[in-house]
């Protein structure tokens, strides 16, 4: 693996130093551009986004390479007008001078509370621990970073949802017993956590990484990356406390991050890698990065391909903002990462072919 990530920043270097394409010609695209251009680090990955009061905060791992132990977490800030440079706000240092690498941080807010941010900290996923720091100037400056208690990770990739109960839901997961997924819920806005799960036995489906819809009439949707190639869903009707079994969907999964987003006018906007199910000349795995939109979280239309050409385009991010438009970042060649700005009214949706790929494709 260590060897394909850097054979893959060989080959996109030019690629990812050269001008952003022109997204905007795609409808429903208003902007496409990258978080930075230079940073101290040569590889980063698993963005997050949120939107404060004061403008959209970014952050992201970087360092030498995925788990080498310099991966630190990063922020940039956007203040209207443009991404401030990288600046290093949390690193693996212990207090005995050991240091491990920073993985997956997460931000999230919950009503009238502090800017949160969760990440990992640990020699590999299956050992890793969960480490909290909060900001009440919007991410500007950073309280002293925490431990989570054992058995927390706190929200794993996606972002963690206020139910409109008020309830918090993070979606997390462990890989040192099988890929599991479970849920830690609050009722007291983040404050404190419980532990629901594992939802799964991590055999007969190995999943990881939950994000989480909200659907009227009392249904929660989470959707998971998984092992059996294609993303997996479980439902709640009774706020998070219990969940229906793991179940594959027919939406592909090259074994990537997905991440969704529960729309204002009542639609959901999933980004992912649509993997074709039959073989073609291209793309593979996470060469191709999609955009697709529900009504109800069960069938899914096709809305834009953001990225279709060789390389890597993963572990999506997505929010909408107060004003309706949606901010989707993503990894772009392990080099960078890209900031995608859409309208979800000028999306024009399409179908799936008969054997369940990207139409056109």
């Amino acid at each position: 693996m260590r060897l394909y990530r850097t054979a893959l920043l060989l080959v996109a270097n030019l690629a990812a130093h050269s001008a952003a394409p022109a997204a905007e010609s795609l409808p429903g695209v208003v902007k496409s551009e990258f978080i930075y251009d230079k940073a101290p680090f040569p590889s980063c990955h698993a963005s997050t986004i949120v939107a404060t009061k004061s403008g959209l905060v970014c952050a992201l791992f970087g360092g030498s390479d995925e788990g080498d132990r310099d991966v630190g977490i990063w922020v940039s800030r956007h203040d209207g007008e443009k991404w401030s440079q990288v600046v290093e706000v949390a690193n693996g240092v212990r207090a005995d001078g050991k240091r491990h690498p920073c993985w997956n941080p997460v931000l999230f807010r919950a009503k009238d509370g502090p800017l949160d941010l969760y990440y990992k900290v640990g020699p590999s996923p299956d050992a890793w621990w969960g480490m909290k720091m909060s900001s009440t100037d919007d991410g500007r400056t950073w309280s002293k970073p925490k431990r989570l208690p054992d058995g927390f990770l706190g929200p794993v990739k996606n972002k963690a949802v206020q139910l409109s109960s008020g309830t918090v839901l993070a979606g997390s997961s462990t890989e040192h017993k099988g890929w599991r997924v479970h849920m830690e819920r609050s009722t007291d806005s983040g404050k404190t956590f419980s532990l629901v799960g594992p939802l799964n036995d991590g055999k007969s489906i190995g999943a990881i990484q939950p994000t989480i819809l909200e659907w009227p009439g009392g249904k929660i949707q989470i959707l998971c990356r998984s092992q059996q190639s294609r993303i997996v869903e479980s439902w709640s009707t009774d706020d998070g406390k219990t969940w229906s079994p793991l179940e594959k969907t027919v939406l592909p999964n090259p074994n990537s991050g997905i991440d969704a987003v529960k729309l204002a006018d009542g639609r959901a906007l999933l980004v992912y890698n649509h993997t074709p199910l039959v073989k073609l000349t291209r793309p593979r795995g996470r060469e191709m990065i999609n955009v697709a939109v529900s009504e109800d979280g069960r069938k899914w239309r096709p809305a834009l391909v953001l990225e279709n050409e060789k390389g890597e385009f993963s572990y999506p991010a997505a929010i909408q903002a107060p004003d309706g438009l949606v901010h989707i970042t993503y990894t772009h060649h392990r080099q960078r990462v890209k900031h995608v700005v859409v309208d979800p009214a000028k999306l024009k949706l399409g179908e799936y072919t008969q054997n369940g790929n990207w139409p056109g494709l």
